[in-house]
């Protein structure tokens, strides 16, 4: 959420900045509604006082034996209109929070303008997509001649977008995210939550998916709650109402949930296979730090997702989303992007994002510098570390062989319980 304040102080500036992510933007309708609200609450503040007013004479006449009717009448009708100002008051700070949850993160400066993917900057690459002495195919078929990965089965099941992993295909999934995590509380630093799955509404709303994103929830019938997107979501949510001690801070948080997201997409190649499911696994990496502190820790973020690639021998190249890219909450994204020979195409198995304090508005997380200091909002940050599904997609295309065995990548080895190379599964 952005800050109220800024807004009226700049409306010009905050909408030029809120036009870079594309098209033109009107806070006039937000405006009036808080000049609405203002006005209300002088109005309603001003007859409470003479309310009060009223009472006291009210009481004095009384005990002095004066007639008191025409106070009584006075003080009843200014009771009447309290009540029609409530009214109106609570709906129009209702349209406010709701115009205010519509508007977008203002993006950094240092993002490239833009519309699409198409415009986002390669900011640097690493490693050689690998070479074949046959035409590398995508994981959907690499994995479905294994036995190890089966659509048909997951579409009896669950319907399209889901898919079944067996066998070797299960265990790698199952090495993908013990390893990540491994990495990600041993050596970066980062401790590790297993938070429940469905999510109330409110911390959808903090974490910025709702309400612009209602459409692509799944929503348990039974309650109001929701099956997480991402763990994203629950991780903003673990300091919601908080204030935390500034000298804790950075505080930084790592979960491995499965995630439902209901995208739509239009039929292709980069709607088939592992890349595009209603459920996927993540493992999430999660920062709250100091505002001074963030655009330095945006890059140790992206330096411990890479870390991840090049540890896997995947090569990728590591994008700056442009405006029009960046998602809701994000002022400033990277996505470290791995190669797909089979597909012959860069895929993000990550995306890391700055939200500074937009998230912590819609939540309410404050932090104190100091013992008696005022709170301040903290600044939030988010990564993949990283996509499983997608992760394990890329390990298949990469690590593909002529007989169409897949070799295990040496970080994976024993996690796998010392298998080299994945073999068909009868």
């Amino acid at each position: 959420m952005l800050d109220l304040r800024q807004i009226r102080a700049e409306p010009q500036r905050i909408a030029a900045a809120l036009a870079r992510r594309g098209g033109e933007v009107s806070l006039d309708p937000l405006l009036q509604a808080d000049a609405r609200r203002r006005e209300l609450l002088v109005e309603t503040e001003t007859l409470r006082a003479r309310r009060n007013a009223v009472s006291e004479d009210i009481a004095r006449r009384k005990r002095a034996g004066e007639d008191a009717a025409d106070a009584v009448a006075e003080m009843r009708a200014v009771g009447d209109r309290i009540k029609e100002l409530e009214v109106v008051l609570k709906e129009t700070e209702a349209e406010l929070e709701a115009r205010l949850l519509e508007l977008p993160n203002l993006p950094d400066p240092s993002v490239p303008d833009g519309r699409t993917e198409a415009d986002n900057v390669i900011v640097r690459t690493w490693g050689e997509p690998p070479k074949f002495d046959f035409p590398p195919r995508p994981h959907w078929e690499i994995g479905v001649d294994l036995g190890i990965l089966d659509f048909a089965r997951a579409t009896k099941i669950a319907g399209a977008r889901f898919e079944v992993l067996r066998g070797s295909g299960a265990r790698l999934r199952r090495a993908l995210i013990d390893w990540m995590l491994d990495v990600h509380t041993r050596e970066q630093g980062y401790v590790e939550i297993f938070p429940p799955i469905p999510v109330k509404r409110e911390s959808l709303i903090a974490s910025g998916h709702l309400p612009k994103f209602e459409a692509d929830q799944f929503k348990l019938r039974e309650a109001d709650l929701y099956l997480s997107p991402t763990s994203e979501a629950q991780l903003v949510n673990l300091h919601r109402d908080e204030v935390l001690d500034g000298d804790r801070l950075p505080l930084c948080y790592t979960a491995y949930t499965p995630c439902f997201r209901h995208e739509k997409f239009s039929a292709g190649k980069e709607s088939r296979g592992l890349t595009r499911q209603y459920q996927f696994d993540k493992v999430e990496m999660f920062k709250f730090v100091r505002p001074e502190d963030s655009a330095e820790e945006l890059e140790k973020l992206v330096s411990d997702a890479e870390e991840l690639y090049r540890r896997l021998g995947l090569p990728y190249q590591l994008a700056l989303l442009c405006t029009g890219d960046l998602g809701q909450a994000a002022a400033k994204t990277f996505d470290p992007m791995a190669w797909f020979p089979g597909l012959d195409e860069w895929i993000e198995l990550s995306s890391c994002s700055n939200c500074l304090d937009y998230q912590a508005r819609r939540a309410s997380i404050r932090f104190r510098r100091s013992q008696g200091a005022k709170p301040e909002f903290v600044h939030t940050l988010n990564g993949s570390g990283l996509a499983v599904g997608r992760t394990l997609a890329a390990v298949l295309e990469n690590y593909q062989q002529a007989d169409g065995t897949v070799r295990v990548p040496d970080v994976l080895v024993p996690y796998m319980g010392g298998l080299t190379v994945i073999t068909k599964t009868d």
